[in-house]
């Protein structure tokens, strides 16, 4: 199995910025692509980002684009997500996800691991 531990969350101004980990453990070698999704009170969970193995490839939902920006560290088993320029509608429980095969997907189906969540909100 693999664990994903999410950190970083909190409470920010509107403008301000946070930088989401996701720490993995154990069976590493099973993940390939990772991602992270979003969901607000209410709201369905809407993907956010996601970054091949490699990290050569990455997307983004429109909705963050040119403001948050997805990485990894495959020597420390983390993914990364700098968030800047935050929106009170950016305020939502962020998820950490990891595939075991296959190139970054934007459907949460896709995923076969997933973290606890971490909460962030943005004040206006």
């Amino acid at each position: 199995q693999v664990q994903l531990v999410e950190s970083g969350g909190g409470l920010v101004q509107a403008g301000g910025s946070l930088r989401l980990s996701c720490a993995a453990s154990g069976r590493t070698f099973r993940t390939g692509a990772m991602g992270w999704f979003r969901q607000a009170p209410g709201k369905e969970r809407e993907f956010v980002a996601a970054i091949s193995w490699s990290a050569l490839t990455t997307y983004y939902a429109n909705s963050v684009k040119g403001r948050f920006t997805i990485s990894r560290d495959n020597t420390k088993n983390t993914v990364y997500l700098q968030m800047n320029s935050l929106e009170p509608e950016d305020t939502a429980v962020y998820y950490c996800a990891a595939r075991g095969l296959g190139s970054p997907g934007k459907s949460a189906y896709e995923y076969d691991y997933w973290g606890q969540g971490t909460q962030v909100t943005v004040s206006s």
